[in-house]
């Protein structure tokens, strides 16, 4: 019997259809705001219900506005991004200028200023399927190096780009033991693989660069029994027979904009779970509220269908959304619970 919102997700990870479509929102600050606004609420993780939970380490603030921090900020890596009220930013200057690690210290990950008040966030909402946000790889790379210069080490450098995927890597491994001693019941990996039409990278590149190090991050979270979240916007098509052979358990946000949903669930749908598949480019900023409803139904239907689908945006919703789509989106996940 399904009781809590971390049943229904056990559930969905069993491909078991049951009464409960899980479901998950990631809201921009301007989203968020008006969710609250509208709801009266200040903590809209239960007041919306959602079935995931995610906490990590400090780091650079997600969503850093300029009035705060100025017009950019620098992370705990060298990366300087700038600002913004309406979204995380972008980067804007790459401490890697060329390939090679020469003169370059890697933050530590045990910094106690990381620390800080992981303890208490991971006790939050016990009811709640809990992931533990242990970083990034190939994204956090892009932002070391420049996307143009990554892409360029995939190919030309390959000797590099193992080595600096490597020590992000094991920075992240020394993340996923301090975090596991939380108990979370899973781990969120974030990386971006796909343009909006195909991977950056040529498949046969994305398996030798690539997937050697998010393997040992994989077997590391398996081996401490934990579930795997994987994070990679645009077209992943083309690999996601290698993450299920990877024992990835859940593939985050299929965003129905780059891939066929539709035809992921077919092929893939008994040996992955989805998450994510609801149309943040079009539907939500521009349709209208009945057009947001008839749709979400549509997908529960199409990726509910044997359980394995854990509903959500096909990427954080923002500040475009306007709030009868917000709210039309938030009330249909909940009528499907």
């Amino acid at each position: 019997m399904i009781q809590t919102p971390r049943d229904a997700v056990l559930a969905a990870l069993r491909h078991t259809q049951g009464p409960t479509v899980p479901y998950n929102l990631m809201l921009s600050p301007p989203a968020e705001d008006l969710l609250r606004r509208h709801y009266g609420v200040e903590d809209l993780q239960a007041e919306l219900g959602l079935h995931l939970y995610l906490y990590g380490c400090r780091g650079k603030p997600l969503y850093a506005a300029p009035d705060r921090y100025g017009p950019t900020i620098t992370d705990e890596f060298g990366v300087v991004w700038s600002t913004s009220h309406i979204d995380r930013g972008y980067p804007v200057s790459h401490p890697l200028t060329a390939p090679s690690l020469a003169g370059y210290d890697f933050p530590a990950a045990e910094d106690p200023g990381r620390w800080e008040g992981v303890a208490e966030a991971s006790a939050r909402y016990p009811d709640q399927f809990r992931l533990a946000v242990i970083g990034d790889l190939w994204e956090r790379a892009h932002f070391l190096r420049g996307l143009d210069g990554i892409l360029c080490d995939a190919v030309a450098e390959p000797d590099f780009a193992h080595e600096l995927l490597g020590r992000i890597c094991a920075y992240n491994l020394q993340t996923l033991d301090r975090l596991a001693a939380f108990s979370p019941d899973g781990v969120f990996i974030s990386d971006d693989y796909g343009f909006q039409d195909r991977l950056m990278v040529r498949p046969e590149t994305w398996r030798a660069v690539v997937l050697p190090h998010l393997r040992v991050l994989l077997q590391a979270a398996r081996q401490r029994g934990l579930v795997t979240m994987l994070h990679s916007c645009g077209n992943v098509a083309d690999i996601v027979p290698d993450l299920i052979a990877e024992g990835l358990d859940i593939l985050h946000p299929i965003q129905p904009e780059a891939m066929d949903i539709a035809r992921l669930k077919r092929e893939y749908g008994r040996d992955i779970t989805f998450c994510g598949g609801i149309s943040t480019q079009k539907l939500l900023p521009f349709g209208t509220p009945q057009q947001v409803r008839d749709e979400v139904r549509r997908t529960l239907e199409i990726m509910g269908q044997g359980g394995g689908y854990i509903a959500e945006p096909g990427i954080t919703v923002q500040a475009d959304v306007p709030l009868g789509n917000l709210v039309a989106l938030v009330e249909t996940l909940r009528g499907a619970a």
